[in-house]
């Protein structure tokens, strides 16, 4: 029997896949909690069964494709981001009326999907080179008060990834709270003097500083909150945002965990290579969190569509065992992490 050429995902399949909690979660907070339950099961349990089946949509896109409508989808989810934080702030700390297991349920879930679904939305919104579709971006990771990372990411990340110059690639052996808190801070404060270098070679007047609109809309979200469902509301904001930054922190830690690039003679970085980021073939987390699980692309090219993204061979790319956000939940527990993880990462740090 001839074996059937793996398909790439459809474009409807992303927008089906991460959209569906979204809806999931809207009828949760407006009818009853059940409803964020079943958000929940969907994007642990139901996402888990189905990433074991192999060997669905494991292509790739033909090299060229062009995807009109992946821009769309992204704005799409951009806009339900925007939406659902203040709505889930009500639902959680507001007079929603939901019971008490039905507001954690609502937390637990949105800080989930911010943290799945709205920061590849908005990372993929930052590489984009409209101004409006950047802007969107850096509006959502303002809106999880994490607007720095819309200049770290850029500026500091790509050009230093897989190495310890740059704060979000963890080091062998480093768990992922030591992780959490030196990434977040040197992030920060490395994302800051990256656009303050781009100030300084600017010609003319640069403009507002970056920071300031990143400082500036933190404290519109939080006043926000307050208005919503007054202290409460703003604790929840920060709460939720801090929910969905730890998501994006462990995507962070797991997709460069242990990598590093070599130093050539002239005391440079050798170029960014796929064996320098994790990867996992997994299909329907990869459809689910808009394919930054196919990590290695995205660093060769920052700008290619997330549909296009291109999943390297396992002999020239560390392929996870597991989907990503499985190997996420695994790193929350630091020991258990590098046990397991230590015999897939062995032959890439001797590669390397």
């Amino acid at each position: 029997m001839q074996e059937m050429t793996p398909r790439p995902l459809p474009m409807a399949l992303f927008a089906l896949a991460s959209a569906t909690p979204l809806a999931l979660f809207a009828l949760g907070i407006l009818w009853g909690g059940v409803w964020v339950l079943v958000a929940l099961v969907y994007m642990t349990v139901f996402a888990a069964l189905l990433d074991q089946i192999s060997g669905l949509f494991a292509g790739d896109a033909p090299e060229g494709a062009e995807f009109p409508a992946a821009d769309a989808v992204l704005v799409g989810l951009a806009l339900g981001a925007l939406g659902l934080m203040p709505a889930a702030v009500w639902a959680v700390a507001g007079d929603s009326g939901l019971s008490g297991w039905a507001r954690f349920a609502v937390f637990l879930g949105a800080g989930l999907w911010f943290g799945q679904v709205a920061n590849p939305t908005a990372h993929e919104l930052i590489h984009r080179s409209p101004r409006g579709l950047f802007r969107l971006g850096g509006l959502v990771y303002c809106w999880l008060l994490f607007g720095h990372h819309t200049s770290a990411h850029r500026l500091v990340h790509h050009r230093h990834a897989a190495s310890l110059d740059d704060p979000n690639t963890a080091r062998s052996g480093e768990g992922y709270y030591a992780f959490l808190i030196r990434a977040w801070g040197g992030s920060f404060r490395r994302g800051w003097a990256a656009e303050d270098a781009l100030r300084a070679r600017a010609a003319g007047k640069p403009g507002l500083h970056p920071y300031a609109i990143y400082i500036g809309m933190a404290a519109v979200c939080l006043a926000l909150g307050a208005l919503i469902a007054g202290p409460l509301g703003a604790l929840a904001w920060v709460a939720l945002a801090a929910h969905a930054q730890s998501q994006l922190m462990l995507s962070d830690y797991v997709q460069h965990y242990g990598l590093l690039r070599a130093r050539l003679a002239d005391g440079r970085l050798e170029p960014v290579a796929a064996r320098h980021s994790w990867n996992a073939p997994h299909w329907f987390s990869s459809a689910y969190m808009l394919n930054a699980p196919r990590h290695s692309d995205h660093h060769a090219h920052p700008t290619r569509p997330y549909p296009a993204l291109r999943l390297p061979p396992p002999d020239q790319a560390p392929h996870l065992p597991w989907p990503l956000p499985f190997a996420c939940m695994l790193a929350l527990y630091p020991p258990l992490w590098k046990r397991a993880i230590r015999p897939y990462l062995k032959p890439w740090r001797l590669a390397a």
